[in-house]
């Protein structure tokens, strides 16, 4: 039966259209008014003037199936996503076990395709393990279907190991998608290296860490073409980093996390393992640069570093706390109302960072509403506040410092392929 989205805020072609969205099947039949006539027995939604959004994209979230399944499921991963909003994730390859060759990776793939409600794309790792110095065979894992490569949470260490796998990936027509961490200044800390630690007596991970690495690993990508894209840039000279080489013509593409963008340093206001996140929150300055490279388009889109722990992994010490903080259902909505409604971003533009910009430079079937395009689409609210609650995730984890903040644009509607995957209680 076909579906009938009406009295829709539609954002189609970089504008606001008010029109109505006929569904039918998997795909966008329509788009304008009195599309009754076209599908007079259409089951009706009234959005009553609700935003209309191409479905979010994240290209970089943790669903810790198989091996770590007390903190995240595919399915609860999933559901979480389509509660903020996101219709295709792309997920990261820290599992147990890594999918790094082939047989590994196309379980993987079988057990994504079983559990999601939204569409998954699956990271292979770019060494054996992670952590290793032995890269993987590209080739054959795009053959098996990898999105792109990435040992997120773990920095490759050496740059000759970097070299080849680069070489290996444009060879591929694959994204090395790193995690820029240089262990030998990363001195084992839990906050970024500043005032906060001095002041909490904590151990700091120094902001050079992210931005030595990430100065070789530009200078690698220009040398051997590939599509470099940085995971979760967090401070300011990384974003100089990425528009000195944007300008030298460097393939190289960013992500900002929403908490980068939304929290500093500053905000932490005791040894809570709740703001304990790898990159950490770094200082006032850095938080500002994000915010200039979003706007001026050095950083390329937002992705959320969906991290879930247990409750017992991110109590009390952040010394003994894991590193990582949950954002998929609540990423838009932060980011909706801390920049949108106060001003310092246009709506259109934050759409485009979490769905046009990711599918297209990723390459990914997603981000457009238009007739014949796949009926991937959120309904969100912007007029009316929602505190973030606990007792709402669909997550299994709940570590965040955003809940009990007053938000606007949370999802009310989510549709997958057509298929209504959310609805807002």
């Amino acid at each position: 039966m076909a579906t009938l989205l009406k009295n829709g805020l539609v954002y189609q072609d970089g504008e606001l259209v008010r029109e109505d969205v006929l569904i039918n099947g998997d795909k966008i039949q329509a788009l304008g008014t009195d599309l009754e006539k076209i599908a007079p027995d259409a089951e009706i939604f009234d959005l009553d003037g609700k935003l209309v959004a191409p479905g979010l994209v994240d290209i970089h979230e943790h669903y810790r199936e198989p091996g770590f399944t007390y903190k995240e499921t595919i399915e609860t991963g999933s559901k979480a996503a389509a509660r903020g909003g996101f219709t295709t994730v792309c997920t990261m390859p820290n599992l147990n076990p890594v999918p790094d060759d082939v047989e590994t990776f196309r379980k993987q793939v079988e057990l994504n395709e079983a559990n999601s409600c939204i569409h998954l794309y699956q990271y292979a790792a770019i060494t054996k393990d992670e952590t290793s110095e032995e890269v993987v065979d590209m080739e054959a894992l795009k053959e098996a279907g990898a999105f792109a490569f990435s040992n997120d949470g773990h920095g490759v260490q050496s740059a000759g190991v970097m070299y080849e796998a680069m070489e290996k990936a444009a060879k591929a027509g694959l994204a090395i998608c790193e995690h820029v961490q240089d262990d030998s200044l990363y001195h084992h800390g839990v906050m970024n290296a500043g005032k906060k630690a001095d002041e909490l007596g904590l151990p700091g991970i120094l902001g050079v860490s992210e931005s030595a690495q990430l100065a070789r690993d530009i200078m690698l990508a220009k040398a051997t073409g590939v599509h470099y894209h940085v995971c979760h840039v967090s401070t300011k000279e990384s974003v100089e980093l990425v528009r000195l080489a944007k300008e030298y013509g460097i393939n190289v593409t960013a992500e900002a996390a929403p908490h980068h963008v939304l929290l500093s340093e500053e905000d932490i206001d005791g040894n809570d393992g709740y703001y304990k996140m790898n990159p950490p929150l770094r200082s006032k300055e850095d938080q500002y640069a994000v915010i200039e490279g979003l706007l001026d388009g050095t950083i390329d889109l937002i992705a959320t570093d969906h991290a879930p722990h247990s409750r017992e992994e991110k109590a009390g010490d952040m010394r003994k706390a894991a590193f990582g903080i949950i954002g998929n259902e609540t990423a838009f909505a932060c980011m909706y109302t801390a920049l949108v409604k106060n001003g310092e971003m246009e709506l259109a533009q934050l759409l485009d960072l979490m769905s046009y910009n990711p599918a297209k430079l990723f390459g990914l079937d997603a981000g457009v509403i238009a007739p014949g395009k796949q009926a991937d689409l959120a309904v969100l609210d912007l007029d009316h506040p929602e505190v973030i609650q606990e007792a709402d995730y669909l997550s299994k984890a709940v570590n965040t410092p955003f809940t009990g903040n007053e938000v606007y644009g949370m999802t009310t509607m989510t549709f997958v392929s057509g298929k209504l995957v959310y609805r807002h209680k």
